[in-house]
């Protein structure tokens, strides 16, 4: 029988407002997740899974991770205004196809206040699923020769960006043991982030 895999519902939120405040927005984008999950309509932009994935971290997990997403401004950039940090995080994520869901204010100039996505364990585990330069040394370190002045980081870079077809199959297996190319994207995004 497999073992669930733990949940965490991840989320951003300005800098410039208050904990409770982040707190509050937090919520609220948790609720919309929640309502997008129940909506059919909804679940054309996500992933048919997502209601499932919800459920589960709700019933089992319920943990939240609150982080810095940075500035926020409008809704949208029409009035030529760039977009703060907080929507061009939105944005990346969309980029890379995680379900998300967003809460902007109406009270703080509908701006955008939150974003949530729910992560697993194999994103944030960094001891049950090590990053790729630590996995390939507990993997592969005895067929490794180097130098004395290659450093485990150094080797695993050249394993990614190698065109040998023998590296690229080391490294494919690393990305299916951590969950696929979107756990790789969030393993890299969250590492900008603090909690806020």
């Amino acid at each position: 029988m497999n073992e669930k895999l733990e949940l965490r519902m991840y989320g951003l939120v300005p800098y410039n407002i208050s904990a409770i405040q982040q707190a509050i927005q937090f919520g609220h984008a948790v609720v919309e997740y929640g309502q997008m999950v129940k909506q059919p309509q909804s679940l054309s932009k996500m992933a048919i899974n997502a209601s499932f994935i919800y459920d589960d971290w709700a019933d089992n997990w319920k943990t939240f991770i609150v982080l810095n997403g940075g500035t926020t401004n409008h809704r949208n950039n029409d009035d030529g205004l760039p977009f703060g940090t907080l929507n061009n995080h939105v944005l990346a994520l969309d980029e890379n196809r995680i379900d998300f869901a967003t809460f902007n204010e109406p009270d703080l100039g509908d701006q955008l206040t939150s974003v949530v996505f729910i992560v697993d364990e194999r994103v944030f585990n960094r001891k049950r699923y090590p990053d790729f330069e630590d996995w390939v040394m507990n993997n592969y370190g005895e067929l490794v020769r180097t130098d004395y002045y290659t450093s485990s980081y150094m080797l695993a870079q050249k394993i990614k960006n190698s065109d040998s077809k023998a590296d690229k199959k080391v490294y494919e297996e690393w990305i299916k043991f951590v969950g696929g190319n979107k756990n790789v994207f969030l393993r890299d995004f969250l590492k900008n982030f603090k909690l806020a």
